[in-house]
């Protein structure tokens, strides 16, 4: 890198080997820890993941976010019973994210639209530019911790994360199938070529618990996450169990009532990053 940089890169006239493309925070906007939530398919559950952490670490004291970057398909503010809010702006370009009710500060594309329904008929490019700007004109303030809630794939929108947010380490999502294997290992693929730090994994709908007896019910069969730890030497953070509770919570927008003991592990790992 040259001498005197100003990690300005499309001003810069040297050949750097090494350009920073990280993107500015707004003026006046301050996050200190960020984590990426990601797996390489859809449906295993990474907003569930990123709502019951954001609570947990608000509990435990702490300014948390979230950025919402799954832009096309949103339901954290449905998850936090905030669907029918909208993020409000001023003549600066500044946007002001919407507050949960324990004050966790959320910004989602959900909020920018008229309804909720409505479509984001955009191509991938468009898309990153939109979670790069969420990141870059929303007003962010003294987040100690920030949670990117990132789609499926290891397309568009993770590289520019990736590239463009300090990101401190990211939890990988799976569930058990052994489907999931092949989909996982190439996130965590993509997370290493990245140099991305990689806080552990987090395996969702593990299993049930008899209500009568309280066994382990293991639906999708043994699971495949100590496999994929043991040859990445990364850490398993937590088997979320199949529930009830869980599922009524996300679905009437009260998911900071959660407990979510099963990440208390993830938790600690993630105060230590």
């Amino acid at each position: 890198m040259a001498e005197g940089c100003t990690h300005d890169c499309s001003s810069c006239g040297s050949n750097c080997k090494s350009k920073d493309l990280r993107a500015t925070l707004r003026e006046g906007s301050c996050v200190k820890k960020v984590i990426g939530i990601v797996s390489g398919k859809g449906g295993v559950g990474k907003s569930l993941v990123t709502a019951l952490l954001a609570s947990k670490l608000k509990k435990n004291g702490f300014k948390t976010a979230v950025l919402d970057a799954d832009i096309t398909g949103p339901s954290i503010p449905t998850s936090f019973g905030v669907a029918d809010q909208k993020a409000m702006g001023d003549k600066s370009g500044a946007i002001y994210p919407v507050k949960t009710e324990s004050g966790i500060q959320l910004m989602s594309m959900n909020f920018l639209l008229e309804k909720e329904t409505d479509p984001v008929l955009w191509r991938g490019p468009v898309i990153a530019g939109a979670v790069k700007q969420f990141w870059t004109d929303v007003v962010w303030n003294d987040v100690d911790f920030m949670f990117v809630d990132m789609p499926p794939g290891t397309g568009d929108v993770p590289l520019t994360v990736f590239q463009s947010l300090p990101i401190d380490g990211i939890i990988v999502v799976s569930s058990p199938q052994q489907l999931v294997r092949v989909i996982v290992e190439k996130a965590v693929k993509m997370a290493n070529m990245m140099k991305v730090p990689i806080v552990g994994l987090v395996e969702n709908m593990s299993y049930v618990k008899c209500p009568h007896c309280n066994e382990e019910i293991k639906v999708f069969g043994e699971s495949n996450i100590n496999g994929i730890a043991k040859d990445y030497g990364i850490p398993v953070l937590a088997r979320i169990p199949m529930s009830e509770d869980i599922s009524k919570a996300i679905d009437e927008g009260d998911v900071e009532r959660l407990d979510a003991e099963f990440l208390d592990a993830a938790v600690d790992l993630i105060k230590a990053v």
